[in-house]
């Protein structure tokens, strides 16, 4: 299958469910309590995201979407935190704020990229739920589709008429289930359970065909368009009608943290089919954002860059063409997972083998490869009103196609030092004849505690020499 990535800049979706706000606490442990045989976290940054139903919402707003967050949250701080923090992201809230409840907050701690414990602050929700049937019934009205994130905290405790509002309205609707009672979710468009939620309702297999046939059973008497099942190591599988099951293999690779990734499958499956993609394609959509999410830390989303990379990684299209932001959030993660950064820039306005030899051996100094691209005025300003040959979109698309290269970015000033002082790469690379202290950004980078390193070019290789042999008659 060719998957490609649509635009989701118009897509106007309606997440509703238990919203939650997640803090995390990272920290280093060196000794054991005197008092108890238990780690001494020694606290060093705290981090508040969005979870539950809004990390359903901020998974989508990271895709380009247009989300409103219906849910319940207390009239306290952590509330008006978590909205904060959503329209941030450009995420409309639409709360019903309880007095007597609280925001639901769960606090992890974390050392060396290992969750310690969890904590969680919170009271049923389902005495609102009343109320929150009528706040989602005057939402639904402006959504393409609607996202229903049930973590059986009572925000969809009258999930029913929720589901048959949507029907109503002629809206798609999915529903990330919760409990043993599925067919409360009875009309829905697609149900997104994991493994272990469909064996609870389903019951137990002896094998593949077992397991199909209690999937295509389940999906028929709850009268779905599609049921996802997500199992984990083995990937998914997607039951449609008229159609014999679809099995996905799991995408990942390395696995640093699960926690939020049914809430990317969800908002994945809901933007894909937004989008106008199939509902196999949909699937293969989610199953790939899966992947990428598993091996962020926390909650997180995926971006539209990051999903065309990874088709890139396979080979099924795409690239490594990101936005400066993007390149921030790829290093930060990357150096969370322990990987070493290697960043190199130039204007590689016509692409040839000393170029090629180059990028290969920066990478060799690292984990991953980012290179910094001159846009095409800043390409003139350095080398004349006849320069760039190539437009910066061919030059980025070109150097994606490298094995070597992890991620483009482009920049517009004359040197790439505001870019490197913000994404602060492990080894930072120029070829020639500098000394590292001429280097742009090489400064910023040696005081983090980085290396610039000067590689040689090769002889008789550059673009100027190729710009030469072709003007020659």
């Amino acid at each position: 299958m060719t998957l490609a990535i649509p635009d989701f800049s118009s897509l106007k979706v309606l997440v509703a469910g238990d919203a939650m706000l997640d803090e995390y606490w990272f920290g280093e442990t060196k000794r054991i309590s005197p008092e108890a045989p238990v780690p001494v976290v020694r606290t060093q940054r705290t981090e508040r995201r969005p979870g539950g139903a809004a990390n359903v919402a901020l998974n989508l707003a990271t895709l380009g979407a247009r989300v409103t967050l219906a849910a319940i949250v207390g009239a306290d701080d952590r509330g008006a935190q978590l909205a904060t923090l959503l329209q941030d992201h450009g995420v409309a809230c639409r709360f019903h704020r309880a007095a007597d409840l609280p925001t639901i907050n769960k606090i992890r701690v974390l050392s060396r990229n290992q969750q310690l414990i969890r904590m969680d602050h919170e009271s049923s929700l389902e005495a609102a739920g009343g109320a929150f049937a009528d706040l989602f019934a005057a939402a639904v009205a402006d959504a393409d589709i609607v996202v229903l994130s049930d973590y059986g905290k009572g925000t969809l405790s009258r999930v029913e008429e929720i589901v048959a509002h949507c029907g109503a309205r002629a809206r798609r609707v999915l529903v990330d289930p919760k409990g043993v009672d599925f067919q409360r979710y009875r009309g829905a468009s697609v149900l997104t359970p994991n493994q272990s939620e469909f064996a609870a309702v389903a019951g137990q297999w002896a094998g593949e065909a077992e397991f199909e046939s209690l999937g295509e059973a389940l999906r028929a008497q709850l009268d779905l368009e599609a049921l996802l099942v997500t199992r984990g190591a083995r990937g998914m599988t997607l039951f449609c009608a008229d159609e014999p099951p679809i099995s996905l293999a799991a995408e990942a690779r390395e696995v640093f943290d699960v926690t939020g990734a049914g809430d990317t499958v969800i908002a994945l499956m809901a933007a894909g089919m937004g989008g106008g993609l199939s509902l196999e394609e949909a699937a293969a959509l989610a199953n790939l954002g899966a992947g990428l999410v598993v091996r962020k830390i926390g909650v997180a989303g995926v971006t539209p860059s990051e999903l065309r990379l990874a088709l890139h990684r396979r080979g099924s299209g795409g690239g490594g063409l990101v936005s400066e932001s993007e390149a921030a959030e790829l290093v930060a993660q990357a150096k969370l997972r322990g990987e070493r950064i290697v960043m190199t820039n130039g204007c590689f306005d016509i692409l040839h083998a000393g170029h090629v030899g180059y990028l290969e051996e920066a990478k060799g100094l690292g984990d991953r490869l980012i290179v910094a691209v001159n846009d095409d005025d800043s390409v003139s300003r350095l080398k004349g009103a006849s320069r760039p040959i190539n437009a910066l979109a061919d030059r980025m698309a070109v150097l994606a196609g490298l094995a070597a290269v992890d991620w483009v970015v482009p920049f517009s000033e004359d040197t790439p030092a505001a870019l490197i002082e913000r994404l602060l790469p492990d080894v930072l690379v120029k070829g020639g004849d500098y000394q590292p202290g001429e280097v742009a950004g090489g400064s910023a980078v040696i005081a983090n505690g980085g290396e610039v390193r000067i590689l040689r070019l090769r002889e008789g290789r550059s673009t100027s020499a190729v710009i030469e042999a072709i003007r020659k008659p």
